[in-house]
């Protein structure tokens, strides 16, 4: 944990952003909830207190990671409920509605039972949405000086249409890829 740390300090000071929201946004999906995401939501949350009115990389990475850690559950969500009810089991359709209420409120581990039931189709899905959402997010410059809440703290995140539509495409995009590896790659036992 305090050599991934120190990677991403050393890489958010070279000033990178793009690069260190693809990072961050990778580790939020690649466990969702375990050490790794921790590694990276504590990276973020450890530096809102080292942000200053000259230095907002601090904020921009909160964003990332926070819009990162949201698309799992959203797009298992939206994978289970809406595009593809039929590869999911009755049971995973259940979860997937209350996973748009954990993503929608920054609960990683929404996605947990998905995750568990078929990791290797769903855990890379999950990972290049969530890159997509840290790469958009520092490329539109999104800010959130809130540690938590998802889309309950929109008012402390700048712009908001940034972080939404960094959110909107990692979330379609996780969710699509998760579809089609269901549909056309056969579960590894």
């Amino acid at each position: 944990m305090e050599q991934m740390t120190a990677g991403l300090n050393v890489l958010a000071a070279t000033g990178a952003i793009v690069v260190v929201g693809v990072i961050v946004g990778l580790m939020m999906c690649f466990d969702l909830g375990g050490p790794v995401n921790k590694v990276a939501y504590a990276f973020a949350v450890a530096g809102l207190g080292a942000a200053t009115a000259g230095n907002s990389t601090p904020y921009l990475i909160m964003a990332a990671v926070m819009a990162a850690g949201m698309v799992p559950p959203l797009a298992l969500a939206l994978a289970s409920t809406v595009l593809a009810r039929r590869l999911f089991t009755p049971v995973e359709r259940e979860n997937g509605k209350a996973a748009w209420l954990l993503g929608a409120s920054f609960v990683s581990e929404g996605a947990i039972p998905f995750a568990a039931a078929d990791p290797l189709r769903v855990i890379p899905s999950m990972m290049v949405g969530g890159a997509l959402t840290g790469g958009l997010s520092m490329l539109f410059l999104v800010e959130s000086r809130a540690p938590h809440g998802g889309i309950f703290v929109f008012f402390a995140i700048n712009p908001v249409w940034g972080f939404a539509l960094a959110l909107a495409a990692g979330t379609v995009v996780s969710a699509l890829i998760v579809a089609a590896l269901k549909r056309f790659v056969a579960p590894k036992e």
